[in-house]
């Protein structure tokens, strides 16, 4: 028997805007994070996700705010961490030696645990869903996530998650059709952000 499939849409956000230690958001991000969930409101979520970082969850729990009874799920696969370390030889020569210097500033248990939670978070979020009612699910989670499942939907290489920039509190979405190749309906839309808003957590040469 034929398990029946339908379309998953999954809406990926990198968290608001944080404080420099870290431990919280600034009013800005809080700021944009209300403004994610008010955008986020027509949209049938099933759940909200987030990392365990207390920049994704007080992210996470403000749009959860702004949403009627969607539940608010910490997961450890929605954290942040390096996904994949790429060998010199995948890496653009001419590029190389800096990727892989940016790297080298992770621990070296961090880097050896992130493909496993990767891949968690590949099983996890994406792929169509089983049944027939089609799922929509929110991920609050972190740059290099976001980079990894968008590198995925494309099928491009795996070291290709390095150099995706996403801004905080913007808003990815890919759809997971049964029989079709992933699609991305949206990346980085920051719409629902006003101007002053915009563009935080990338340097100012990518402000556009």
């Amino acid at each position: 028997m034929t398990t029946r499939t339908a379309a998953r849409h999954l809406y990926l956000t990198r968290h608001a805007e944080a404080t420099p230690d870290e431990t919280g958001l600034t009013e800005a991000g809080r700021r944009q994070a209300a403004l994610l969930g008010d955008r986020l409101r027509g949209v049938p979520l099933a759940a909200v996700h987030h990392g365990p970082l207390a920049r994704a969850a007080q992210t996470a729990r403000l749009i959860g705010d702004r949403l009627d009874g969607v539940p608010v799920r910490v997961d450890a696969a929605a954290g942040d961490y390096v996904p994949y370390e790429p060998a010199r030889e995948e890496l653009p020569a001419e590029s190389a030696d800096r990727m892989l210097g940016f790297l080298e500033q992770f621990p070296a248990e961090e880097r050896a645990q992130g493909p496993a939670l990767a891949a968690e978070a590949v099983a996890r979020f994406t792929g169509p869903v089983e049944g027939d009612e089609p799922r929509h699910e929110l991920v609050v989670t972190h740059n290099f996530l976001v980079g990894w499942l968008f590198r995925a939907a494309l099928d491009a290489p795996a070291w290709r998650w390095m150099g995706v920039n996403h801004a905080n509190a913007a808003l990815t979405v890919i759809r997971y059709a049964p029989g079709r190749p992933p699609a991305v309906l949206l990346f980085n839309d920051t719409g629902h952000l006003t101007a002053d808003l915009r563009w935080t957590g990338l340097p100012p040469e990518l402000h556009v």
